[in-house]
C-alpha cells in the first residue's frame, strides 16, 4: 500500500483527496433494512476509535445517527461524515434543499463528503446525463458554500464520470462503488486514480459471500486472522477507502483491527484472482 499519513490517535491511515482533505481509509457503513444500530454506532465511536461514518438519506437513519454521534461525545471536527443524495432529490433546487434538510435532521452544520447516490435519475423530463449535470452543479454550489467539504459520486462508471467532466467544473473527489474480491472494477479504479478521484469501496465482504471462499479461508488460516479481516485488509492494502457494515459490536471491533498485520504479495495476487464480476448489490452497467 502506498505511504499515507496516519492519524496518531487512531493509527488509521488516511487517503488524500485532490482538495487537500484526508479521508480515513476505513469507516463504518450504515444502511436500511436493519443495517443501522444506535448502540453499535456509539460503541464504534467510543470503544473502537472509529472516526469515519458513512450513511445516506435513503437509509432512513439520519436522525438516530445524528443523536448517536452526539451521544458519543466525539467532537464534530474529529469525525469524517459522509452522506448521499437520493435520485428522487436530483435537480439543482431539490438537491440543495435535500442536503440542507439532511444537515438539519442530523444536527450538523456540514458534511465532510456528500455523494450523488446513483447515476440514474428518478425524475422525468430530461436525460440522465442532463440531470446528473444539473445535480452536480448543486453539489458544486454546496461545496463552494462550505456545507460540503468534499463532493463525489457513488456507483458511477467511467462513461458517467467522463460526461460529468465535460459538463461541469469540479472533478468528483470520490467515487464510491461496490468492491470486494469477487467485484474488482480495475479499469474504473485506474481511471479514477488517473483523474485524481479517490476510489472508495462498499460491501467489502460481498454481503458475506466471500467469507467461505477457500482461497480467503486459506489466507486467513495462514495469518491466523478471520476471513472478514483478510478481505478488509486486502481492500485497504489496495489503497481503497473501505466501509464495512455491521450492527454487531464484536464484528465492528474485529473489522477495525486490521492495522497490525500485512498480507504479502502472494496473498494479494491470490485474492486478486477471485474476480468473477458478480454484484451483490446494485449494478449500474445499463445506466446510460
Amino acid at each position: 500500500m502506498s505511504s499515507v499519513p496516519v492519524t496518531p490517535a487512531l493509527s488509521c491511515p488516511t487517503v488524500p483527496l485532490s482538495n487537500g482533505l484526508h479521508i480515513p481509509i476505513l469507516g463504518l457503513g450504515t444502511s436500511h433494512d436493519g443495517g443501522f444500530s444506535y448502540e453499535a454506532v456509539v460503541y464504534a465511536l467510543t470503544e473502537c476509535g472509529v472516526r469515519h461514518i458513512d450513511t445516506a438519506k435513503r437509509y432512513g437513519c439520519e436522525e438516530k445517527l445524528g443523536k448517536a454521534i452526539k451521544e458519543s461525545g466525539i467532537p464534530r471536527r474529529d469525525l469524517w461524515l459522509t452522506n448521499k443524495l437520493w435520485p428522487g432529490d436530483y435537480g439543482f433546487k431539490a438537491a440543495k434543499r435535500a442536503c440542507l434538510e439532511s444537515c438539519s435532521v442530523m444536527e450538523v452544520e456540514y458534511f465532510d463528503l456528500y455523494l450523488m447516490h446513483w447515476p440514474e435519475s428518478l425524475r422525468s423530463g430530461c436525460s440522465n446525463r442532463e440531470m446528473r449535470a444539473e445535480t452536480w452543479r448543486a453539489l458544486e454550489a454546496l461545496y463552494k458554500e462550505g456545507i460540503c467539504r468534499a463532493i463525489g459520486v457513488s456507483n458511477f462508471l467511467v462513461s458517467h464520470l467522463e460526461q460529468l467532466k465535460e459538463d461541469c467544473s469540479v472533478v468528483p473527489h470520490v467515487n464510491q462503488v461496490e468492491y470486494h474480491p469477487y467485484q474488482q472494477p480495475n479499469h474504473l479504479m485506474e481511471y479514477c486514480r488517473k483523474e485524481g478521484i479517490v476510489f472508495e469501496g462498499y460491501s467489502p465482504l460481498a454481503k458475506g459471500q466471500v467469507l467461505s471462499d477457500p482461497t480467503v479461508q486459506q489466507v486467513a488460516k495462514k495469518h491466523k486472522q478471520t476471513p472478514a479481516k483478510i478481505c478488509i485488509r486486502w481492500s485497504i492494502q489496495n489503497g481503497v477507502v473501505t466501509i464495512p457494515k455491521s450492527i454487531k459490536k464484536n464484528r465492528i471491533q474485529e473489522n477495525f483491527q486490521v492495522f497490525d498485520f500485512q498480507l504479502d504479495e502472494a496473498d494479494m495476487v491470490a485474492l486478486g484472482g477471485l474476480h468473477d464480476d458478480r454484484h451483490v448489490t446494485w449494478d449500474p452497467t445499463n445506466v446510460n
